[in-house]
């Protein structure tokens, strides 16, 4: 498939860039590329991206573009996401074709992740 005129590369803030660091490597598996003091880069992570410096945040409240992570086994992802200092926001819940729920990473970013529904 051609990468001609398709989604590249991702933004995000981050107040601090060290805290996002570590959720992200600890709960994801992340691993990160420092370009100064103010931007640090991921990559193979779905779509390539970074966050910058910033006191701004990302969220849905203030009419931002929602990242949202695919897991094949949720409630696993959600404890990850828990344990590795994140915040839900709203806990498991259903929509027509699957389930989600919503966290912020240290910085106050909101993310979703979701799951298919499950064939019996």
């Amino acid at each position: 498939m051609s990468e001609h005129e398709k989604i590249d590369y991702v933004e995000l803030p981050a107040n601090d860039l060290s805290a996002n660091k570590v959720f992200f490597e600890k709960a994801f598996g992340w691993e990160f590329e420092d370009f100064g003091d103010g931007y640090t880069a991921f990559s193979n992570q779905g779509v390539d991206g970074g966050f910058y410096k910033s006191d701004l945040t990302s969220s849905t409240a203030n009419g931002a573009a929602l990242v949202v992570f695919f897991s094949i086994d949720l409630a696993a992802t959600q404890k990850k996401v828990t344990d590795s200092g994140g915040t839900i926001l709203q806990p498991i819940f259903s929509f027509p074709g699957g389930q989600r729920f919503h966290f912020s990473d240290p910085c106050g970013n909101e993310y979703a992740v979701w799951t298919k529904t499950q064939s019996s």
